[in-house]
């Protein structure tokens, strides 16, 4: 199967299940920004859920942030997003469509919309941040801008967070939380949009020791990564070389997955030095170095960041789980998502809706949820045919109610990947899901 087919195929599949819709779509929709549906929104909260247990729950030295999205302008003087945070762009002359100046096409002189070739006029700097203004009045004095980035609340936060939460350095900041980029090109679905959401941690260290932490960090997120089932095959370490760091690292890699349009990053691992504490301290005129302890000693850590996107992670498990196979001359579909990343846990089914099974059905339906297993009721089509279904859905266990239920209150259960079927006692269909969550 060709490459741009298994994305067009998995497009449409998350339309077709709830999983991600175009954003206003009845109107035409908005150019590379997404809703997420119902299936989708659990997949993203059960992303989101796994990273933060990970990063702050099992963790005693690093505390949570849910910073603001609007920040005082002189925020993004200092990052060097003002000035700095910009693309080449190029217009075609022909069909006056903007690129950035840098896709392989543009840089071979032809146009990607119309094909013209050597109409490209002389690339000038675009500033990726939306501008907006604060305030009734549309001045320069009111101009504020909406965060391209969460990393720079946990800067100006530093000192409060430290000591509110009487930290000592090495210790990190961690949050979620929305991003804008105005994207001259953006695409490949969710891979690059104009409106996503980061998980990133700021991991404050003593200078001196931050190459051996940003060694541990990037091992600690390869092995998250492999924990959601990830493909180890997939995934590669890429170091920046000398023209590819960014003004304020000292060293940089991104963890790449393999996507049908290629290898691409998802998550950055950087040491950023004293860059941000130190730009934040001149242009605050407020001294943001560490006071160490015992000592007295000041000094500004040097920060070990680690930043990964919501949305490109949700797209690396989607890809990675999409299967195409034959079971028994019959084609099936599968999303074979970790158990602890799919939307649905069980779905429950009775056999036929007659003799009492739907309203046996119906209470293990009932109690699957109210003990927080998310679970599926599905009575409509032939067995076969739901089953289809849940495996599309990349529910991981399908419960059967049928005739041998009212004899003896067992149930048949499935497993998605392998098709084994088992009899589990009602009372304990709630235990036997619960035991392979937790050991998945």
């Amino acid at each position: 199967m060709a490459d741009h087919d298994v994305m067009d195929k998995l497009v449409s599949l998350c339309k077709r299940r709830g999983y991600i819709f175009q954003s206003s779509e009845i109107y035409g929709g908005t150019g590379s920004v997404w809703d997420y549906g119902p299936l989708g929104v659990e997949l993203k909260r059960n992303v989101k859920d796994l990273w933060w247990s990970a990063m702050v729950h099992q963790r005693d030295d690093v505390e949570g942030l849910d910073a603001a999205i609007l920040m005082h302008p002189r925020v993004w003087e200092a990052s060097g997003h003002v000035d700095g945070f910009t693309d080449p762009l190029v217009e075609c002359g022909n069909c006056h469509r903007r690129f950035r100046a840098d896709l392989p096409e543009v840089a071979g002189g032809q146009c990607p919309s119309c094909g013209t070739r050597d109409a490209f006029g002389e690339a000038r700097s675009f500033n990726l941040m939306f501008k907006t203004f604060m305030g009734p009045v549309e001045e320069e004095a009111s101009t504020i801008y909406l965060r391209p980035e969460t990393a720079q609340g946990s800067y100006v936060n530093f000192l409060n967070i430290q000591g509110a939460a009487r930290q000592r350095v090495p210790f990190g900041i961690a949050q979620i939380g929305k991003a804008f980029r105005n994207e001259i090109t953006p695409g490949n679905f969710i891979f690059r949009t104009r409106e996503f959401e980061q998980m990133e941690l700021q991991f404050f260290v003593e200078p001196g020791t931050d190459d051996e932490w940003f060694d541990r960090w990037l091992d600690t997120r390869m092995k998250w990564h492999l924990s959601l089932g990830i493909r180890e095959e997939k995934l590669r370490v890429h170091p920046h070389g000398p023209d590819e760091l960014a003004h304020y690292a000292k060293k940089a890699v991104d963890i790449e997955y393999e996507y049908p349009f290629g290898w691409k990053e998802f998550e950055g691992v950087h040491n950023r030095t004293d860059f941000d504490l130190g730009r934040h301290q001149e242009y605050s005129g407020k001294r943001l170095e560490y006071i160490e302890p015992g000592t007295n000693r000041r000094f500004l850590p040097y920060v070990i960041e680690t930043a990964v996107g919501v949305d490109r992670t949700m797209l690396v498990a989607l890809v990675d789980a999409y299967r195409e196979e034959s079971v028994e001359g019959e084609e099936r579909v599968v999303l074979a998502l970790h158990p602890r990343l799919a939307p649905v846990k069980a779905a429950v089914f009775p056999l036929v809706k007659k003799d009492g099974l739907p309203e046996v059905a119906r209470k293990l339906h009932d109690e699957l949820r109210a003990a927080t297993i998310p679970s599926f009721y599905d009575e409509a089509g032939s067995i076969g045919r739901r089953y289809r279904r849940q495996d599309e859905t990349g529910t991981p266990w399908c419960i059967t109610v049928d005739g041998q239920t009212l004899e003896d209150d067992s149930v048949t259960i499935r497993d998605r990947d392998s098709l084994e079927q088992v009899r589990v006692g009602l009372s304990q269909v709630r235990g036997w899901i619960r035991e392979r969550l937790d050991d998945a």
